[in-house]
């Protein structure tokens, strides 16, 4: 491990890339850990997925849609990423885990860079591709997938100090966790609807009999 490494914030996502394993734990001795970064690669993930829906070659292009709607896109990373770090971060104490929400956001967001960099690549490549090539982009995107999970796990590994074992068995509970946040957020978004069409539907009645 190289202890003695200093990087400036924006530079330690590209080095973890390149060093998967002893990189986030010389992030976490340095305390390289930055929340503006951070933030700034989770809005990349977001903003890439909108673009990635709508400028994908049209021969590989299946979710194009005549309305458009960000709530999808939204959910689907920003809000997922947040469940995650949320999930993880509750399941500290049942694991005995180091980290910090603040660490397990960074080093998550760290992780995303090789799926974000496989979503450039197969976006373009996908608008001058032919369908016959479209194993390239499958596995141009299987490989950012997979590097970015193995980042994933060396990361939980490093901000929490645990075993191998013990980080796969988290990240199985930190999914089943998300589950149950991602249902309880369901039925609260029901019940305040159900609760806002009973309030409005009492104004209407209310309106309609004293005007």
């Amino acid at each position: 491990m190289v202890y003695d490494l200093k990087l400036p914030a924006w530079k330690w996502p590209f080095y973890l890339v390149r060093h998967p394993f002893e990189g986030f734990e010389d992030l976490r001795w340095k305390k390289g850990y930055n929340t503006k970064v951070s933030m700034v690669i989770v809005l990349a993930f977001f903003v890439l997925t909108v673009i990635q829906a709508q400028m994908t070659g049209f021969l590989f292009n299946n979710s194009i849609t005549k309305i458009f709607n960000i709530v999808p896109y939204f959910s689907s990373t920003i809000l997922l990423f947040f469940t995650w770090v949320i999930a993880n971060w509750s399941l500290c104490t049942l694991f005995n885990g180091e980290g910090t929400m603040r660490n397990i956001c960074s080093t998550s967001a760290y992780a995303l860079i090789p799926y974000l960099v496989s979503m450039i690549i197969t976006t373009a490549a996908s608008n001058v591709l032919l369908r016959r090539e479209a194993g390239f982009l499958t596995f141009i995107s299987l490989l950012g997938i997979a590097w970015s999970v193995i980042m994933m796990i060396s990361g939980m590994k490093a901000v929490h100090q645990y075993s191998v074992p013990k980080t796969l068995v988290s990240l199985v509970f930190t999914l089943v966790a998300m589950v149950i946040i991602l249902f309880i957020l369901v039925l609260l978004v029901a019940l305040f609807q159900q609760v806002y069409i009973f309030f409005y539907t009492i104004y209407t009645e209310l309106v309609y009999r004293f005007s």
